[in-house]
């Protein structure tokens, strides 16, 4: 049996691999299950990471577009140089989560309005910090399945706080760091140049097997629109951060 045959559970549960230590979730595969892989118990972290890509001067075609022929040809290309215009993309991405727990409580945590969260009561959900500038840190959101009889769904969506809207040109990725087992990629790369906020993944209790996912729904307005899109029935009105 070939190795890769370890790593993928039986059924609808089914993701690409990577590595050994990563899978992604993708379109074809959207799904894992945490309970399948040992994966139901202790802290799962959730990172949020992006890079500034330039605006508008095809950033995009340097992670590899055109092929292998293509990408020999550009070796002996002089990059193009633009005198005028938008050098980089500004822009503020958070990481939050939507709940919903088996007591029927439903709540989000998210920078807007300090709604941090807590790991040890409800909602067993924990925001730990606000990167404004992206890099290789990024945001971290901390669940604790060790509380996972509590939980019925939780939604990681990102959204762009302030700036431009620029997914299309923002390379973000979200990645789920299971207490065991490979982390889950899920990167947000498709062309969405107007969208302000993501849907990204998908956590539910589905009769004790936590099930993970793939979401990457793009949305033109903020949270409300996404609470709308999944029916979290939350109210929501303006907030705003502290300035740095």
């Amino acid at each position: 049996m070939a190795w890769w045959k370890f790593l993928r559970p039986s059924g609808a549960t089914q993701f690409d691999v990577a590595n050994a230590h990563t899978v992604e979730l993708t379109k074809r595969h959207p799904m894992v299950s945490l309970s399948k892989q040992g994966a139901a118990v202790g802290n799962l972290r959730i990172n949020l990471s992006w890079e500034m890509r330039t605006s508008d001067t095809g950033g995009w075609n340097k992670q590899g577009g055109g092929g292998l022929f293509g990408r020999r040809m550009n070796l002996f290309k002089p990059e193009i140089v633009q005198a005028a215009g938008p050098a980089m993309v500004n822009v503020d991405l958070d990481l939050a989560c939507m709940y919903e727990l088996a007591d029927g409580t439903k709540g989000v945590v998210q920078p807007l309005g300090n709604f941090l969260g807590d790991l040890n009561e409800p909602p067993y959900v924990k925001l730990s910090g606000d990167d404004r500038f992206g890099g290789t840190s990024g945001e971290t959101i901390y669940i604790n399945f060790d509380k996972r009889d509590e939980f019925v769904r939780l939604l990681v969506f990102v959204y762009i706080y302030d700036g431009t809207p620029a997914f299309d040109r923002t390379h973000a990725m979200v990645t789920l760091f299971p207490s065991s087992g490979p982390r889950i990629e899920i990167p947000l790369s498709e062309r969405e140049p107007q969208a302000r906020s993501c849907a990204v993944v998908l956590i539910e209790n589905r009769k004790g097997e936590l099930m993970v996912r793939r979401e990457v729904k793009y949305v033109y307005g903020f949270q409300a629109e996404i609470d709308r899109l999944y029916g979290w029935g939350l109210q929501w009105g303006r907030g705003y951060k502290t300035k740095v």
